[in-house]
């Protein structure tokens, strides 16, 4: 089974929410990560707004890029261009993506405001998906 990996810089928000959404759309087809160059958690918001789509991140851990290093990772999708900048090298042929993908994190705590810029975050996110399933 192919594994894919989405790193993003604190792998709180992008790369949590592309984790969750790819895990659940791949049907089962790839074994899914995601980490981040300076992880931090995943934020509260993230979870909120996959869980609106059935999607349950709220169990995700923040996890540094360099553990998986030797994980034969197949793909590997940047979701941020800091984490583009800083993600290491993987050994073996590896496919690498890059997503530009703005971030939605401003602060820890979120209102209503903040949970519709994490939902078009999720939008965009599951379009590229969508989009890289029918390719790989």
């Amino acid at each position: 089974m192919k594994k894919i990996i989405f790193v993003c810089t604190g792998n709180s928000c992008r790369s949590q929410m592309a984790h969750g959404l790819f895990r659940k759309m791949c049907n089962g087809k790839f074994e899914v990560f995601s980490a981040g160059s300076h992880p931090s958690r995943v934020h509260p918001a993230a979870i909120k707004v996959m869980d609106e789509v059935e999607i349950d991140i709220s169990h995700h851990t923040s996890d540094n890029i360099k553990i998986y290093r030797d994980k034969n990772i197949d793909i590997v999708v940047t979701v941020c261009d800091n984490a583009d900048k800083e993600c290491p090298v993987f050994p073996g042929k590896i496919q690498r993506i890059h997503w530009s993908i703005a971030d939605p994190f401003k602060k820890w705590s979120y209102d209503e405001n903040d949970l519709n810029v994490f939902r078009t975050t999720r939008e965009v996110l599951k379009e590229k998906i969508s989009d890289l399933l029918k390719t790989i």
